[in-house]
């Protein structure tokens, strides 16, 4: 079974990493919510609280088959802050496994020098962010294993491109129709 990391942090967009998770989890993926804090107990972008999977700690122990981060602010601040995610991104990178973002995380990419001539998308202003890219305004791209998507409006075809890489093209497709998904 592939597995997927989400990781929170203090003031995470709720609808980008919720999304992914639930997504992923119909069709059969261990996707996980990672907090970057001490507590299992992470606070949202508005005021949603989620409780993890894992703390940090365990998800770096353990390298999954991709990772996932969620934007929102300052949410997107505090997961780059994080020493230790920036590691472990660049760790994920390094060994070509699927490093996804969405909303503004993907700045995150851009500081750790990860986008270079790669096409990617952010969220609409912050295109700047995207340090080395190729910006584009689609809702999700995919340019090897760096996966990016634009926004809050953008996270269901985002969590279904994640579906289509660990699940498959089928799994996509089923799971379009089962939510009643129209592209």
């Amino acid at each position: 079974m592939k597995t997927v990391y989400i990781f929170l942090a203090e003031g995470f967009e709720e609808i980008e990493a919720v999304t992914p998770l639930d997504l992923l989890r119909r069709v059969g993926i261990d996707a996980k919510f990672v907090s970057i804090g001490e507590s299992l107990q992470v606070k949202g972008a508005h005021n949603i609280f989620y409780t993890a999977d894992i703390l940090f700690q365990e998800a770096s122990n353990t390298m999954a088959d991709g990772i996932v981060l969620p934007g929102g602010m300052p949410g997107t601040l505090n997961l780059l802050g994080h020493k230790g995610l920036c590691s472990l991104i660049q760790e994920y990178h390094n060994a070509q496994k699927y490093v996804c973002a969405i909303c503004a995380a993907p700045l995150i990419l851009g500081e750790l020098n990860l986008l270079s001539e790669k096409t990617a998308t952010i969220y609409p202003g912050m295109e700047n962010k995207l340090i080395g890219a190729m910006p584009s305004i689609s809702p999700v791209c995919v340019d090897g294993t760096i996966i990016t998507s634009r926004g809050p409006g953008t996270a269901i075809p985002f969590a279904l491109k994640l579906v289509e890489i660990f699940a498959g093209k089928k799994a996509a497709e089923d799971l379009t129709a089962d939510i009643v998904y129209q592209r």
